[in-house]
């Protein structure tokens, strides 16, 4: 090795792990090629390890580049002008991994032009390549999404246009026509309010779909039960249900609450069974329901008789570029814009959507939205009494969490937005009794079906019949007793 590259292997060797060195040496017969130490540390081989594959006609470039690389280096060689050469490729290193490296090459010429000296400077950049990988994915992402897009616009301005045909037809007949009967004028106003009502809803979509894409939507998920929200939707649409004479099923037990906005989670349950009903065949049945998917999310099925997808158009559903709208069983109309909005209302809870369908036999929409932690909130004026019964209910009740309110108008707040699973108060409060805590709940939400309990220190039947009458259990606590509490709350309790 000449002296000029001991000295600059020297130099390198403890500074530079990813790259190393090499030198040729041509104006020797033998023309040895010399490698820097730091040669292992980016391909595995050793200087000498690489010399005697060198003799033996082996390489350690990758073979899909071996014939770029050559002809590159060749014309390098051959072309008396150039000293500097640049290329990237890539190598096998010694444990079978494939790395990149960018090799950087400098040749010293005698003034015929012929070669002298020959090296160069090999880095590994794998990262970087990565990192251009990435990137790429990235750009080619943001050209999909923009001519996704570009499509969206196209189909949304002919969609936003359609509706307007039908309601400044109709509305010309009836300001021009004064003898059209009033079955006739029943029936055009009948087509008016259909395509408006379409045209609205088709805003709505879209504004809450943009919303969501740009972040402006804001989310706010809180305690929700499922059940009562599904049963709500359900009567929305009973309407459009009897009309096809479909039965609509729903199997969600009381217990399963989720953590979600309510009116987004409320969209998305409209939109599938809206959707369920528009391809269902009449007289069929659609069934939903709901049950655990794991520990920290609800799975929710919506399943109908219909007439189901086919395999061209299972790969645009949800594909805001790729929307399509097929007409419902008895010409109902859509954009498809609406099960796009569903895939971005649960994907921005953290959930997933999927679905199961074939042509003529109907299709079943799954997804999941994050349970709510099932709450015990326990009402208490004296704060040892309340740390007492918190730690107590913590042993009981690992998996619940315990919550507390030092009064009625702390409790009330937090029950509403919280809506724990079981409600623990006192019925002696200052400022407001247990009893008044019952009654302005059902007065601020009749719908509200969460068990309390209340603890009385001192027993009346005129007390205890008055929250009997409101379905409350009430509890001696002079003293407590611990084992009857645990029986009335394994009793309102559901696991």
């Amino acid at each position: 090795m000449s002296d000029n590259f001991k000295n600059l292997d020297e130099l390198f060797f403890n500074y530079f792990d990813d790259e190393y060195y090499w030198y040729i040496d041509f104006s020797s017969s033998e023309k040895p090629v010399y490698f820097s130490n730091s040669v292992e540390r980016v391909t595995g081989y050793k200087p000498e390890e690489l010399q005697m594959m060198r003799g033996k006609g082996k390489e350690i470039v990758y073979d899909d580049d071996i014939k770029r690389i050559r002809k590159t280096v060749d014309d390098f060689k051959n072309d008396a002008a150039q000293s500097k050469l640049q290329i990237e490729f890539r190598i096998k290193r010694k444990d079978g991994k494939l790395i990149w490296v960018k090799e950087e090459m400098f040749a010293e010429r005698n003034s015929d032009g012929e070669l002298v000296k020959f090296f160069g400077k090999v880095t590994d950049i794998s990262k970087y390549k990565e990192k251009e990988e990435t990137l790429n994915k990235k750009i080619e992402e943001l050209k999909q999404i923009n001519s996704s897009k570009d499509q969206f616009i196209s189909i949304l301005s002919h969609d936003l246009r359609a509706p307007f045909t039908s309601i400044l037809g109709f509305s010309e007949i009836l300001l021009n026509e004064p003898n059209i009967s009033d079955k006739e004028k029943a029936e055009y106003l009948s087509y008016i309010n259909d395509s408006s009502q379409n045209q609205l809803q088709l805003i709505n979509y879209l504004l809450d779909y943009s919303r969501l894409q740009t972040g402006r939507l804001k989310i706010e998920p809180q305690r929700v039960q499922a059940q009562n929200v599904v049963f709500n939707c359900v009567s929305s649409l009973t309407g459009n249900a009897i009309r096809k004479s479909i039965d609509i099923k729903v199997d969600i037990p009381e217990s399963i609450y989720v953590e979600a906005d309510e009116r987004l989670f409320n969209q998305v349950i409209i939109n599938l069974l809206s959707n369920a009903i528009k391809f269902s065949y009449e007289e069929t049945t659609i069934e939903i329901n709901a049950n655990v998917f794991n520990d920290k999310f609800i799975e929710f099925v919506v399943k109908d008789q219909g007439i189901g997808i086919s395999e061209e158009n299972k790969d645009k559903l949800f594909q805001i570029g790729k929307m399509f709208s097929t007409e419902g069983t008895k010409g109902e109309k859509g954009t498809g814009l609406g099960l796009a909005l569903v895939k971005q209302i649960v994907e921005k809870h953290g959930g997933e959507l999927w679905f199961y369908s074939s042509p003529s036999e109907g299709s079943e929409f799954h997804f999941t939205i994050p349970s709510s932690t099932n709450t015990i909130l326990i009402v208490k004026s004296e704060a040892e009494e309340r740390e007492e019964l918190v730690n107590l209910l913590k042993s009981l009740y690992p998996s619940y969490k315990i919550i507390s309110a030092e009064n009625g108008y702390d409790a009330m707040g937090i029950i509403l937005k919280q809506i724990p699973s079981l409600v623990i108060t006192d019925h002696e409060m200052p400022l407001m009794t247990g009893r008044q805590l019952v009654q302005t709940l059902k007065r601020e939400n009749s719908n509200l079906n969460i068990p309390i309990i209340v603890l009385l220190k001192e027993e009346s039947d005129e007390v205890k019949k008055a929250y009997q009458e409101y379905g409350i259990k009430t509890i001696n606590a002079n003293p407590l007793d611990t084992s009857q509490l645990q029986e009335k709350l394994d009793e309102s309790l559901v696991y």
